[in-house]
């Protein structure tokens, strides 16, 4: 049950992505470009967990994916400050 959970996370947080970059490629809007990485860096996230608890367990690698995650944060709140004219 965990392994379904975490991937669909992985799935949706891939798909909010990809979502994301088409917007932006119609609209240009660049808070979603922002967004859309925010995505990137959570699905990496994701990807981690699951190789964190499924595929390797005997590794942790959660520092990984925290990194992941604050990076991703990171750069949506530089796309917020950066477009917060």
């Amino acid at each position: 049950m965990a392994a379904m959970i975490y991937s669909l996370c992985a799935l949706t947080c891939l798909a909010c992505a990809v979502l994301l970059f088409r917007s932006y490629g119609q609209t240009r809007a660049r808070l979603s470009f922002w967004s859309a990485l925010c995505f990137v860096g959570l699905t990496g996230s994701n990807v981690l967990l699951v190789l964190d608890r499924l595929v390797l367990p005997a590794y942790d690698l959660s520092t990984a994916r925290l990194a992941a995650a604050f990076l991703g944060l990171l750069l949506l709140l530089f796309g917020l400050i950066w477009e917060g004219d």
